[in-house]
């Protein structure tokens, strides 16, 4: 049996909060908190601007919902703009990527199942700050 979990309560903008230079990661929930059922966390991402690139995780589901703006979602081979109250659920092993094509900000809320994706939010944010000072 699991162990129960502690209610978690957070305002707007609150939260474990993960800088890059074109996007910022905001954790509400993650392992450590849900038992490693799952994590949540929101992305926003500046306009014009590349997400993560494209990837797949072996072993986790992802959940997306576009909550500001316009997301260019790749699933599989395929782009797809979704608006504002887009749903997407990305089975473990599917490529996916994210980028903000518009120029309104653009957000995205996430849950990663199982949970724990926040442990590599350290290595994230230095791969993103040595490609930033790369590519000038």
């Amino acid at each position: 049996m699991t162990a129960p979990l502690a209610p978690i309560v957070l305002g707007p903008d609150e939260g474990r909060a993960y800088a890059m230079p074109a996007m910022r990661a905001v954790f509400k929930a993650d392992g450590a908190e849900t038992g490693n059922r799952y994590s949540i966390s929101e992305w926003w991402v500046e306009p014009h601007s590349a997400g993560p690139g494209a990837h797949s995780h072996a072993a986790n589901d992802e959940i997306f919902y576009v909550i500001e703006g316009t997301a260019a979602l790749l699933v599989g081979d395929r782009w797809i703009d979704a608006p504002r109250g887009s749903f997407f659920l990305i089975p473990a092993g599917l490529t996916h990527d994210f980028a903000n094509r518009t120029g309104e900000p653009m957000g995205l809320f996430n849950v990663f199942v199982p949970g724990g994706f926040e442990t590599n939010m350290p290595a994230v944010v230095k791969w993103f700050e040595e490609q930033a000072a790369t590519n000038g």
